[in-house]
C-alpha cells in the first residue's frame, strides 16, 4: 500500500516539475529573443542623433556645405518611413526571420560602405541604402513581439521596445560624442556596422521563424504607389521651407505624392490580396491609435528641431548647455515607457493615450513660456513632460494596434504604424519651423513660443482621438485569439 501511495504521489510531482521547467524554458526564450531583437533595434537607432550633432564636421572633411550633407539625414529618415510597409507584407510572405536577419546584414554592409565614403553624394546614397535595409528591422521585430505575447501582455514589452528606441539616441549623445571629437566622424560607422553584422548571425542562430502565409501575395502594385506618394509627399513637407512652398518642384512632388496616394487606395479597394486592407481605417482600434501617435509625434518631433535655436538664439545658452537640456526629454521617455508600462495594465490604453497627448500638450505650453533669465529647472521640466507623455502613451497604443488584427497581419501593421507616425513627424517639423519663420517679426522667442502652440493644439486632438478607442480586456482570458474581435470594433 505504501509503495503505491508513493508511485502514485511521484508520478503527479514529475508532471508538475516537468511543466515548470517547460513553462521556465519558454519564459527563457522569450527574454533571449527579446533581447536579441531590441539589440538589433537599438544597433539601427543609435547612430541617428551622432549625425546630427557632427554635421558640420562632416560637411568641412568632405568639402561640401551643411545642406547639402543634411540629406544623409533627411533622405535615411524618408526611405525608413516609406520602405517599411513592403517589408511588413515581405515578412508575412517569407517569413520575419529572413527579413529581420536581412535588414540588419544589409545595414551593417552599407554602414561599414559609408565609413569610407570618399564624397557627400555617395555618403548619402550609402546612408539611405543602410536605412532602407535598416527599416526592415521594426516591423519584423514588432511581429516577432506580437506573436509571442498574449494581447493582454503585450503593453509590457512594447515598453521596453520605446525605451530601447528612445534611449539610443540618448547612449549615441552621451558616449559618441566625445569619441566622434577624440577619432572622427567615421567611426560612427565603423562601430555600427560590425554590431549590425553580429546582430544578423546571433538572429539567425536563435530566432524562430514565423509562420508563412500559405496564399500570400506581394501587393506590388500596392507597394509602388504607397512607397511613391508617401516619399514624394515627404519630400514635399520637410523640403518645402528651404526650397520654397511654391517652387515647382515641391509644388509637383506634393501634387505627384497626393495622386500616387489616392491611386494607392483605389488598388488597395480592388486587389485580392491588399498590402493595407481598406477595413482598417474604418476600424475604432486600428485608425484612432494610428493617428493619435501621428499627431502628437507631430508636437514631439516639431519640438525637437525648433528649441534647441529657440534656447541658443533665443534664450542665449550656450550649446553645450543646450546639449545637456535637449538630453531631458528622450532620457524621461526612456525611462517612462517601461513603467508607463505598468500604469496600462492597471488603467488601460484609453487612459494612457489621454493622458500621454495631454502631458505633451502640457510640455508644449510650458515650453512657449520659457524667456531670457527662465530657471533651467523649468526648462528641463518642459522637455521632461514630452518625454513622459509619449513615453506613457506609445507602447500603450501600439499594443492596443497589434490587438486589433490578426496574428497574420501583424508585421504591415506596425510598418503602416511607422509610415504615418513619421509622416506626422516631419510634418510637424516642417509646420513648426515655418510658423516660426513667418512670425519672426512679433520677435524670436514670440515665434517660437507660436509654433509650440501649434504644437499643443495638435496634441488635444490627439488626446480626443485616444478617448474614442477601447481598452484591451485584461481579465486574464483572450476571448479572440485573432485579434480582431472587441478591440478591433469598427468606428
Amino acid at each position: 500500500m505504501t509503495a503505491g501511495v508513493d508511485e502514485v504521489s511521484i508520478v503527479p510531482l514529475r508532471e508538475r516539475m516537468r511543466s515548470a521547467l517547460v513553462e521556465r524554458a519558454g519564459v527563457s526564450r522569450r527574454k533571449a529573443t527579446m533581447a536579441v531583437l531590441l539589440s538589433g533595434v537599438f544597433t539601427v537607432h543609435f547612430a541617428i542623433t551622432l549625425l546630427v550633432v557632427v554635421l558640420d564636421t562632416v560637411a568641412k572633411d568632405l568639402d561640401t556645405t551643411v545642406s547639402v550633407v543634411s540629406w544623409s539625414i533627411t533622405a535615411p529618415m524618408l526611405m525608413f518611413a516609406v520602405i517599411g510597409p513592403a517589408f511588413g507584407t515581405l515578412g508575412d510572405l517569407v517569413g520575419h526571420k529572413r527579413v529581420f536577419v536581412g535588414g540588419l546584414l544589409g545595414a551593417g554592409i552599407f554602414a561599414g560602405l559609408a565609413a569610407i565614403a570618399p564624397n557627400a553624394p555617395l555618403l548619402i546614397v550609402l546612408r539611405t541604402l543602410s536605412a532602407a535595409c535598416g527599416s526592415a528591422t521594426g516591423p519584423s521585430a514588432m511581429a516577432f513581439t506580437n506573436r509571442m505575447f498574449a494581447p493582454h501582455e503585450r503593453v509590457r514589452p512594447l515598453g521596453m521596445w520605446s525605451f530601447v528606441t528612445a534611449g539610443a539616441p540618448v547612449i549615441g549623445v552621451v558616449a559618441g560624442v566625445p569619441l566622434v571629437e577624440l577619432v572622427g566622424w567615421r567611426v560612427i560607422f565603423l562601430i555600427q556596422a560590425p554590431l549590425c553584422v553580429l546582430g544578423a548571425l546571433t538572429s539567425w542562430w536563435l530566432l524562430r521563424d514565423t509562420e508563412r502565409q500559405p496564399h500570400a501575395r506581394f501587393d506590388a502594385a500596392g507597394a509602388l504607389t504607397l512607397g511613391g506618394g508617401a516619399a514624394l509627399l515627404l519630400l514635399g513637407i520637410n523640403r518645402g521651407s528651404s526650397w520654397g512652398w511654391t517652387s515647382p518642384m515641391i509644388v509637383s512632388a506634393i501634387v505627384v505624392g497626393l495622386m500616387l496616394l489616392v491611386a494607392f487606395v483605389q488598388v488597395e479597394r480592388r486587389v485580392a490580396a491588399p498590402m493595407v486592407p481598406p477595413a482598417w481605417f474604418r476600424t475604432r482600434n486600428i485608425a484612432f491609435p494610428v493617428l493619435s501617435q501621428s499627431l502628437a509625434n507631430f508636437a514631439y518631433m516639431g519640438g525637437f528641431m525648433i528649441l534647441p535655436q529657440m534656447l541658443k538664439d533665443g534664450v542665449g545658452l550656450s550649446l553645450a548647455t543646450v546639449g545637456w537640456l535637449i538630453i531631458a526629454r528622450p532620457l524621461t521617455f526612456a525611462i517612462a515607457a517601461p513603467l508607463g508600462a505598468r500604469v496600462t495594465m492597471r488603467t488601460g490604453e484609453r487612459f494612457a493615450g489621454m493622458f500621454g497627448s495631454m502631458t505633451v500638450f502640457t510640455s508644449m505650453i510650458v515650453l512657449s513660456t520659457i524667456r531670457e533669465g527662465t530657471p533651467l529647472w523649468v526648462i528641463a521640466f518642459g522637455l521632461g513632460l514630452s518625454g513622459l507623455g509619449l513615453g506613457v502613451a506609445s507602447p500603450a497604443l501600439s499594443a492596443l494596434l497589434a490587438n486589433a488584427v490578426r496574428d497574420h497581419e501583424l508585421g504591415i501593421a506596425s510598418a503602416m504604424q511607422q509610415l504615418i507616425s513619421q509622416m506626422g513627424a516631419l510634418l510637424g517639423a516642417t509646420v513648426m519651423i515655418t510658423v516660426h519663420e513667418a512670425t519672426l517679426d512679433d520677435g524670436v522667442l514670440s515665434s517660437y513660443a507660436n509654433a509650440l502652440v501649434i504644437g499643443a493644439s495638435l496634441c488635444v486632438v490627439a488626446g480626443l482621438l485616444a478617448g474614442e478607442v477601447r481598452s484591451t480586456d485584461r481579465s486574464g482570458t483572450d476571448p479572440d485569439p485573432a485579434g480582431s474581435g472587441a478591440t478591433g470594433t469598427t468606428a
